[in-house]
């Protein structure tokens, strides 16, 4: 069965009626109209208007429940005041969605936001949906759907457009128009009232007509929702962004704008980079994305090769390529020897290659050749400057034929003007897009491998914790809960330590005294020489207060440096909190690097990890990369690449290479941290000393806040993670047991193996068709799931060492957030043995658990096996009122 999305009243409307219909040339009304006829709307239209009996030809009626036949959407462009009343009478008329035209709300001040929450509260109500306010409309060509107020309409395509900007919407459909660019569907949210970034997301997901979705974002209201859909429709559709407010002065203008709040930009290009999304950074960008998905480029990786007629412009697209940290590709030996033979002596045969003055047509074709086929190489920029000898045509037609047959991304850069305006002509009729400088190209191709990379991040699915010496989350939460019943918010350097402890990261042990005498009991005790630091939570950077002393080796020194912190801090910050003088050993790394990791709450993504240079220079240079958790070894490795230090931690100068692997260790403890305590609000490691031989959190912070109980253990994350919890074993008879687990991307293998090998009958229950395979979007779909929204289990047992899927049940849950639908199907050699019922068993525990109310299914009416199986697990059979060859059945989820 093919359910319809919920807002297929809102985006596929078989009657629309425009509210402010208007006769007068120019206004809103009058636009709407015309842009629905000119479109040739293939469903009822009508106008509603007191003042006219009809709009432009189209009937019109006083007021909306005054139409004769029931809308699927009202358009409103009347006044803000008006507003509240007419989406209470939509609602008394039955009408299922309503967009906003309208302006005069959120973004004009108080009073216009007390305006658009009656509008939002009249919507609730009657269960409208609501598009805007302050939007653009809508648009679906191949429905000849067109409730905009842009002029002109959209070329009919497979590009899915969604922007909080309605100029924006305007400029690329203006842009596009010529270009011969077209729309599935284009949709201005406005100030994203009720229907927000994620809804639409998911309904462009299933619709057949999008193939790839472009998005303006200004500021995001739901992170979990925003990252949940563009998570699940970049595993199946390119997603391409641009996302404005990337500086914190601009921040304020997006507000008022857009009523979103934009964030902290590294955050978002953060979570973009998680979610599997190109991200671009202006027009130009935007065109030439939409130009390269139509040549269907194929993103390998990162390593481009340069072949160019003219050393210079090669240059310069090598400089291009190291400002966006491009590699350029090292030829292998077979590639080089190839070059060899093609090329004149005289000839470069590094990166870029360069072919001479002189190339002919057959150089050219040759050493792109060449080049596209060796092993190094992910992308070929291939440049041409006029010169007397080359025929710009030729060349071109020559590439044309290179880049149909490629499976690498081809680039073009024909530099000039009027000797190379034909061969532009020629990448123009090809669907090829070109370029007349080399930096738009390099930024393109670096658009391609960003995106090559993102889906690789976006596969990852990091569990919570770690099976390996699991952390005392029990500790922690008692260190947390006793600060927090004190009434405090900051914990001391011991508290903090003791945290980074439970989670198994290495300390240097820490205790405070609270008097020279004291001070000097303890240093001997740890052992000299030692650290002395202020311990004041009023204090963030202990330094800067004259509040540290090092390497000291003697007791008369620590009972001196004792009385000099305390007069320095209170000379520096008279109103410091002092709690006394924390003491450690002096941790001596000859080898050692100083790092910092930390942790920060995002206003919109939450709890994010930061990694960077530590020591006193964090401040300074301020290299720190940041990701969203939860993060496992691949994710953390990203992370530490993404820093200028990480060029430190290989072997440097006469030291060592430090030990990635604790490195590693530390980076996945914090996230297990940000995971498990959700109080965190910050924590700063800094220094993290890392050597050869491990490392060791010198100095720890931590501040905390009371939050709310919540069903969901992960609410304050913006991505789910990994439910490795949700593992069991059941054991069977015959003395193995089956593993009941949540499914994987990695699990994309063993569901298609799993399909393949039902049997006719099974696939046409579960899939309503007996398809021989599995098509790769649907695996994706089913192996890439959101925890959050969805949830899928796998049976598998192991067979010689190789893990087999037997079963699988999922649930995802319904737009009402109260209600799930469910699957389940079982490999035919283990139907009749309980796995089934097992299953279920486990699906619907955790349904109950995440709090929702009822598990619907819908079942064939013929399927009397499965029929009597639901009934037994509790589930309350009807009629499908518009379809009699299936059931609905209900389960009752909470008492």
């Amino acid at each position: 069965m093919n359910e319809k999305h919920y807002l297929t009243p809102l985006l596929e409307p078989k009657a629309v009626g425009i509210i402010g219909a208007s006769e007068r040339e120019n206004s809103i009304g009058n636009v709407l109209i015309r842009n629905m006829l000119d479109a040739g709307y293939k469903g009822k239209l009508f106008a509603i208007n007191p003042k006219h009996e009809s709009v432009l030809g189209v009937p019109c009626y006083h007021t909306v429940e005054e139409v004769p036949h029931r809308l699927d959407l009202a358009v409103i462009a009347t006044k803000a005041q008006t507003v509240p009343m007419l989406v209470d009478a939509c609602g008394r008329a039955g009408v299922k969605a309503v967009v906003v035209i309208s302006s005069g709300f959120g973004e004009s001040g108080p009073r216009g936001a007390a305006l658009e929450r009656s509008v939002l509260e009249a919507a609730r109500r009657h269960r409208i949906r609501l598009l805007g306010p302050n939007c653009l409309g809508i648009m679906r060509p191949d429905l000849g759907l067109n409730c905009t107020f842009a002029r002109g309409g959209a070329v009919k395509g497979s590009i899915g457009l969604i922007s909080q900007s309605g100029a924006l919407c305007t400029v690329i459909l203006d842009w596009a128009k010529p270009n011969n660019v077209g729309f599935s569907a284009v949709v201005s949210l406005g100030s994203s009232g009720d229907v927000n970034f994620g809804e639409v997301l998911e309904y462009m997901i299933s619709d057949p007509r999008t193939e790839c979705i472009f998005l303006y974002v200004e500021g995001v209201k739901d992170a979990r929702r925003f990252m949940s859909a563009l998570r699940g429709a970049a595993r199946v559709k390119p997603v391409l962004l641009i996302k404005v407010g990337r500086h914190p002065d601009v921040c304020k203008a997006v507000h008022f704008h857009s009523g979103a709040s934009p964030g902290e930009d590294g955050v978002f290009d953060a979570a973009l980079r998680r979610a599997g999304v190109i991200r671009l950074y202006n027009m130009g960008q935007l065109f030439a994305a939409a130009n390269a998905l139509f040549s269907h480029f194929r993103p390998r990786g990162n390593r481009l090769a340069i072949v160019t007629n003219g050393g210079g412009p090669g240059v310069m697209a090598a400089d291009r390529c190291a400002d966006l940290g491009i590699p350029l590709a090292e030829f292998s030996e077979a590639t080089l020897a190839k070059l060899n033979q093609i090329l004149p002596p005289s000839a470069s045969k590094g990166n870029p290659v360069d072919i001479l003055g002189d190339a002919s047509v057959d150089r050219y074709r040759q050493t792109v050749q060449a080049v596209l086929e060796g092993p190094n190489v992910d992308g070929v920029l291939v440049m041409l400057t006029p010169q007397a000898v080359t025929d710009p045509v030729e060349v071109a037609k020559a590439v044309v034929d290179l880049e149909r047959n490629a499976d690498k991304p081809v680039l073009i850069c024909w530099m000039g003007e009027g000797q190379v305006r034909p061969a532009r002509k020629v990448f123009e009729e090809a669907g090829i897009p070109s370029f007349r400088t080399p930096e738009p190209a390099v930024e393109l191709f670096s658009h391609i491998s960003a995106y090559y990379r993102n889906q690789k991040l976006l596969m990852q699915a990091p569990a919570s914790l770690s099976e390996h010496n699991r952390p005392s989350v029990e500790s922690a939460r008692l260190v947390i809960e006793t600060a927090l019943a004190e009434r405090r918010k900051t914990l001391n350097e011991m508290e903090s330590k003791a945290v980074l402890a439970a989670f198994r990261i290495p300390i240097a042990q820490t205790v405070v005294a609270r008097s020279a005498t004291e001070a000097m009991v303890l240093a001997e005790e740890l052992g000299l020489p030692v650290v002395m630091k202020i311990d004041s939570p009023s204090i963030t950077h202990k330094s800067d207060t004259g509040g540290v002393r090092l390497n000291l080796n003697g007791l008369a020194a620590v009972r001196a440096a004792y009385q000099e912190i305390l007069e320095d801090v209170r000379r520096n910050q008279p109103d410091a909190i002092i709690n006394g003088v924390a003491i450690e050993p002096m941790v001596v790394k000859r080898n050692g690097r100083e790092l910092m990791v930390g942790v920060r709450h995002d206003p919109v993504f939450g709890p994010v990890i930061t990694f960077g240079e530590g020591g006193t220079r964090t401040e300074i240079h301020k290299d720190e990369a940041v990701a969203l958790p939860p993060l496992n070894s691949y994710l953390v490795r990203d992370l530490i690449r993404s820093t200028r230090i990480s060029r430190l931690l290989g072997e440097f100068r006469n030291m060592p290479a430090v030990n990635m692997d604790a490195l590693e260790m530390v980076l996945l403890r914090v996230s297990e941290m940000v995971c498990e305590l959700p109080w965190i609000r910050t924590l700063e490691i800094n220094p993290l000393i890392v050597d050869e031989v491990g490392a060791v959190a010198v100095d720890a912070r931590l501040t905390v806040e009371n939050v709310s109980p919540s069903a969901d253990r992960y609410s304050h994350m913006a991505i789910h993670p990994y439910p490795s919890h949700l593992i069991t074993k059941w054991a069977q008879p015959s003395g193995g047991a089956v593993t009941i687990r949540p499914i994987k991307p990695e699990d994309a293998d063993l569901e298609v193996e799993f399909v393949r090998n039902l049997s006719a009958e099974s696939k046409y229950l579960r899939f309503m068709n007996t398809l021989r395979e599995l098509p790769p979007a649907m695996v994706a779909r089913l192996t890439q799931i959101d925890y959050d929204r969805e949830m899928a289990f796998i049976a598998t047992v192991d067979e010689g060492g190789t893990e087999v899927e037997i079963g699988v049940c999922r649930y995802a849950v319904n737009p009402d957030g109260e209600s799930c639908e469910f699957a389940v199907v079982v490999a035919d050699a283990w139907q009749k043995h309980g796995l089934a019922r097992k299953l279920m068993g486990v699906l619907i525990e955790t349904a109950r658990a995440k709090g929702l109310e009822y598990m619907t299914g819908v079942f064939l009416a013929n399927n009397e096996r499965m029929l009597k199986f639901v009934q037994s697990l509790g589930f309350v059979l009807s009629n499908d009122p518009e379809d009699n060859s299936v059931k609905l059945g209900v389960l009752t989820l909470q008492d």
